[in-house]
């Protein structure tokens, strides 16, 4: 089934999830920590 379709406009707030395969760990330590939370403020 296909999710539905997101309203995106300028100004919103969005919650952001993230995990890896079978709910492993998608940051190991604080420098990886801080490398995601950097390519996320980027996006």
């Amino acid at each position: 089934m296909a999710r539905k379709l997101i309203i995106q406009y300028a100004g919103a707030v969005y919650h952001v999830m993230n995990r890896g395969d079978r709910r492993e760990a998608i940051v190991h330590d604080d420098a990886d920590r801080k490398r995601f939370v950097e390519t996320l403020a980027e996006t």
